[in-house]
């Protein structure tokens, strides 16, 4: 039987609600979100969208879908609503007519099967759509998890190393993004969501070439860049042990297969293995583009083909020279894991998909999945009893969560700060940190989240890599990060050398904080100084801004931008961004990367 158009105004309703969910062409940026109807309300006002949802009528929206619920109740419509949503697509210009099919497609099960299994009802949809006069959006309720009555420690003010003091040397590397379709020569300044690849087109009178081992555009990296990073990595070594936060494949997110994820997957654990060597142990955390579609990670209870099983398993079977067999077990069941990393020091590594808001899996349920926080406090609590100190890492940082898991987050880190001594996070790919302070005053700081820089050049960026110099193996050691050095390949320089690029480009160093900031550590209370001093000191400022953007700024940051920019500092929290942005006016936008 031939398929039956939807209603044109049909059309754009279900493109707006799957699109929503998709990072397509949208840079990473500092964010200050105001809340999750403002955040879905721009993306939807966006120019790529050419839709205006303030034009819909209350009913008509609820009308419309009522009419999608009805719609998805029978598998036999799932093929008609994906056939709408690709046509919308294409006829309201979102993405090139290839885009628009091809992630169309990539989604449409996944997509539709969490919209069918949502507790979504036509009112809450229009309350992020229309406004919260067209009802109540609370799918993503407060909900809490529960502490331990065992009350909270006595704070002792950690003091900073004796000069000699043993320091351990961890390498830091995020955001890869390795895309196998990178081709020198090619255009860099297409209009696909990504560049520097052979289908790249551009007109001819306007074509910036992709240079050899990167380039300043919306463009990821060839494999050669990333063997060039492991080469100098290894000779600059020795390394204690190294972090890895995930996101690996290239942000071609419509055109991507499982069997391509898992090949790159394997390609880059593998070329690590190699340089770093056996004596190296690496401790990985899982990125949001590791899946595909990207994004979908589905908690738990989803089974079968649509659970991230065949994810999860190979990533054990990968980084099994690494991690013990029970960190592999929990890494199976739900992409986190703890290990002692040396005696007196422990690791958590959290799967930060499970907070993310671009995870459509999260509209069936988004409290805790995966029991994932209250598994983490059981691990701090332990770890307290025992005199251990917890290092964290993830890739998205929590402040980019969804509100309650941020506050729950939150929550832990203040009651188990004199456990929690390292926080480390990637996603944003720029150079940056954030603030956690006690939850009675907000004005006392106990905790940082070191958020580093990417190794891919998306977008406009130099490639990079951190090193962090943290309080050693000896007894009393505090754990925390004492130091970090950010590490470039400077593209003007590894591009032309003598009109050809150099055949074995220097990562050099951008700077090393202590030095560039004057301060004695990166404990907490320095790092708020820190920030209060780029209020006082415009010069100490564009410093920073300089190395957030790892040597390579396109704009400049200036008076409404540096108080937003100084707000996100400040701002671990989900709803401490949402004050910001109400105290400065600043709007300041982050996509997930």
């Amino acid at each position: 039987m031939a398929q039956l158009p939807l209603p044109q105004w049909h059309l754009g309703m279900l493109t707006c609600a799957l699109l929503l969910l998709l990072p397509m062409s949208c840079p990473c940026h500092p964010t200050l979100i105001s809340d999750q109807s403002d955040f879905v309300m721009e993306r939807l006002s966006l120019p790529m969208f050419k839709f205006n949802w303030t034009s819909i009528s209350c009913r008509v929206c609820q009308v419309l879908f009522t009419v999608l619920d009805v719609a998805l109740l029978s598998d036999i419509n799932e093929e008609r609503v994906a056939h709408a949503v690709r046509e919308a697509c294409i006829r309201l210009h979102v993405a090139d007519e290839h885009v628009c099919r091809n992630i169309t497609e990539l989604f449409r099960d996944d997509f539709i099967r969490a919209l069918q299994e949502s507790l979504l009802w036509p009112t809450e949809a229009c309350a992020v759509l229309v406004g919260p006069s067209c009802g109540k959006f609370d799918i993503y309720a407060p909900w809490n998890i529960t502490l331990p009555k065992d009350p909270k420690p006595p704070v002792t003010p950690p003091v900073p190393p004796k000069p000699g003091s043993p320091q351990s040397r961890v390498l830091f590397l995020t955001d890869i993004h390795w895309d196998k379709e990178y081709v020198t020569g090619s255009a860099a300044d297409c209009k696909e969501p990504l560049c520097c690849r052979n289908d790249s087109n551009s007109p001819p009178w306007r074509r910036q070439q992709a240079g050899y081992w990167g380039t300043y555009s919306k463009c990821d990296l060839p494999l050669w860049t990333v063997e060039n990073l492991l080469e100098n990595v290894a000779g600059s070594g020795p390394w204690d042990w190294a972090y890895w936060t995930g996101d690996i494949p290239a942000h071609n997110v419509w055109s991507q297969t499982r069997k391509q994820q898992l090949s790159e997957l394997t390609v880059i654990t593998r070329l690590i293995q190699k340089y770093l060597g056996p004596n190296v142990t690496v401790y990985p955390a899982i990125g949001n583009h590791e899946s595909t579609p990207v994004n979908s990670f589905p908690p738990p209870f989803v089974h079968g083909n649509r659970s991230s099983t065949w994810l999860y398993d190979t990533m054990a079977d990968e980084w099994s020279q690494w991690l013990p067999e029970q960190a592999l077990k929990t890494l199976r069941y739900g992409g986190f894991y703890t290990v002692e990393i040396q005696p007196g020091l422990r690791l958590v590594s959290l799967n930060m998909n499970f907070c993310a808001r671009e995870n459509f899996w999260l509209m069936v349920n988004s409290t805790d999945p995966a029991n994932q926080l209250q598994w983490l406090v059981h691990i701090l609590q332990s770890s307290e009893d025992k005199g251990e100190k917890v290092h964290i890492i993830g890739h998205i940082p929590p402040s980019l969560c969804l509100s309650s898991w941020s506050w729950n987050y939150y929550d832990i880190i203040n009651r188990y700060e004199s456990t929690i001594t390292g926080q480390f996070f990637g996603h944003t790919h720029f150079d940056e940190f954030q603030m956690f302070y006690d939850t009675e005053t907000l004005s006392r700081p106990l905790g940082v989240a070191f958020i580093a820089p990417s190794v891919t050049t998306y977008i406009n960026l130099n490639p990079g890599y951190r090193v962090y110099y943290v309080d050693g193996n000896y007894g009393g050691s505090s754990r925390l990060v004492v130091d970090h050095e950010t590490y470039i390949l400077n593209l003007t320089e590894a591009n032309q050398q003598w009109g050809k690029p150099q055949e074995n480009p220097k990562w050099t160093l951008l700077y090393r904080a202590t030095e560039a900031y004057g301060l004695a550590s990166l404990f907490p209370s320095e790092l708020e100084a820190l920030v209060r001093g780029f209020l006082a000191d415009d010069h100490l400022f564009q410093g920073f801004w300089y190395f957030r953007h790892k040597g390579h700024v396109s704009e400049p940051c200036k008076e409404t931008c540096k108080t937003a920019i100084v707000c996100l500092l400040r701002s671990s929290r989900y709803d401490l961004l949402h004050q910001c942005h109400l105290s400065n006016g600043a709007k300041v936008r982050q996509t997930l990367c």
